[in-house]
């Protein structure tokens, strides 16, 4: 089966009465591209010796990174939640990987069975989403990759929520396959009521498991990656864009077409470690699995060079805003091998822990002439900072007021505008503190300054990232005034959610 390019057409959004104004200042594009599970040194630019990034190396060149950038979770869906929101992990909805999938009927796709219902637990219907915000301020909205914000059929898909264009995977469990059954669309140009599956039916010809797995020729990352260049294509200046670039890289399982990139890192990689599978996470038996991810970090490099080669063909480099990013820390998922590649960055933890390597990210801001080029900055930051950023850099004014769900009875948001940093000003505000917190492993932290408090279990941890990086000196007891006020700071924050728990210290 042929994947159908979305043909985007205007959304016919009614722009306020200042659109004259609009005219000779514009608003800038946006285009976010969040990748999967990619450790804080993956990229060249921060120190990566094995993996060959030279697009996201160039963005760094002309944009600025930051050292110090968070995840909203150590987890994928919580962290989306959190950039979706506006809102840490203490309050959003989202704050685990809960399963829709797990109980519902098989389906048949060929020999293959699958689920009939998939996807993740929904963001609130009642707390605005950023692209809800984007769209009431006349941009036309594409979503790209994962969404992982709401089952199939719930109260929060795409759909409802504020995207003209989706295409990729709304469950991220169905994501650990590179080469699926089935991909998910809503497009609003074409027709579509709700979010529909499209069967890629050249792959159900094979199995799911086992060698002829690999047989199936429709590659996910691919077909998402050229369905956002589609939509990209269509977009101009007649009316700003925001594109969220939700790219499943360098995710497990590791896998990818047989050519030049896989090959090359084969040959560079001459001794390189095999993997034998796992049916019940989907992922696929791999070899060669260190040139496989390697791999695939370049492969998504690539992707994101072609974005900007785009962006310059089509004249509109200069007014749009990119991000890169990750949206947690690294893994050791499906043959993933983060100790050989050095991937936490001299950071201890990995996805699924509150330790700054599952937390702390690669970010990039590039937006020419605007945002200083060869820049680095250290300013603390986390996803729920991105909503006021967006909101203050499209002339968005009070976003709190506008937005904030009058008929609930408490309604958060928790970030602080990073534009001014962005823009090379002097007045930028400071968070008191950042805040996460993980069911799955029952972990909660807080950083306050140089001070970071992990609570395991109920168990205080206190280290300081000053002088110590790799949380390897717990100074709790040295210090027992700091740990009562960050303990009495997640006393404040934490509100309980009865489908996320956690043991509060």
């Amino acid at each position: 089966m042929k994947i159908r390019s979305l043909v985007i057409l205007s959304s016919g959004f009614a722009l306020s009465a200042s659109g004259a104004h609009a005219q000779k200042s514009p608003k800038p594009n946006i285009i976010y591209i969040m990748c999967d599970d990619m450790g804080y040194a993956d990229l060249g630019c921060y120190g990566q010796a094995y993996i060959n990034t030279p697009h996201i190396d160039n963005m760094a060149k002309e944009g600025m990174r930051f050292t110090q950038a968070y995840a909203g979770s150590p987890v994928s869906a919580p962290s989306r939640a959190c950039f979706m929101t506006g809102q840490h992990s203490g309050h959003t909805e989202v704050r685990g990987n809960k399963e829709y999938w797990r109980d519902s009927p098989i389906v048949k796709y060929g020999n293959n069975e699958d689920f009939s219902v998939v996807g993740q637990h929904p963001y609130d219907p009642e707390h605005v989403i950023i692209p809800e915000i984007m769209k009431d301020q006349g941009y036309t909205t594409g979503m790209f990759g994962k969404w992982a914000g709401g089952y199939e059929g719930s109260v929060s898909t795409p759909d409802k929520r504020g995207i003209d264009e989706f295409f990729g995977y709304i469950c991220q469990f169905q994501a650990h396959l590179y080469y699926p059954n089935f991909l998910n669309r809503y497009s609003k140009s074409i027709g579509d009521t709700a979010v529909v599956r499209l069967v890629l039916e050249e792959n159900i010809n094979h199995p799911m498991y086992g060698k002829d797995y690999y047989k199936r020729p429709q590659y996910s990352a691919d077909i998402i990656h050229q369905e956002a260049m589609n939509w990209l294509d269509k977009q101009n200046e007649k009316q700003p864009f925001f594109g969220i670039f939700t790219y499943t890289l360098p995710h497990a399982e590791l896998v990818q077409p047989e050519d030049s990139i896989l090959l090359n890192y084969k040959k560079l990689f001459f001794e390189d470690k095999t993997w034998g599978g796992s049916e019940g996470s989907r992922y696929n038996a791999s070899v060669h699995t260190h040139a496989q991810f390697a791999g695939m970090i370049t492969r998504l490099d690539h992707y994101v060079g072609e974005v900007f080669k785009k962006l310059k063909e089509k004249g509109l480099d200069n007014n749009t805003i990119v991000i890169f990013t990750s949206d947690n820390g690294p893994h050791e998922e499906g043959g993933a091998d983060p100790k050989f590649f050095g991937r936490d960055g001299k950071l201890r933890g990995l996805k699924r822990q509150c330790h700054e390597g599952g937390i702390r990210v690669p970010f990039i801001v590039r937006w020419p002439e605007k945002v200083p080029a060869n820049t680095t900055n250290d300013h603390q930051l986390a996803f729920y900072d991105l909503m006021p950023t967006f909101c203050e850099l499209t002339g968005v004014k009070n976003y709190v007021k506008k937005y904030t769900n009058k008929k609930k009875a408490i309604d958060y948001f928790d970030g602080i505008s990073f534009a001014p940093t962005l823009l090379g000003k002097e007045d930028q505000k400071k968070h008191d503190f950042l805040y996460w917190e993980f069911e799955e492993t029952n972990q909660i932290a807080v950083r306050r300054a140089d001070w970071k408090l992990l609570v395991k279990k109920g168990q205080p941890y206190l280290y300081n990232l000053a002088t110590d990086i790799h949380e390897d000196n717990d100074v709790a007891k040295n210090h027992p005034e700091i740990v009562t006020q960050m303990t009495n700071i997640i006393q404040e924050q934490h509100v309980p959610n009865p489908l996320f728990t956690v043991t509060l210290p």
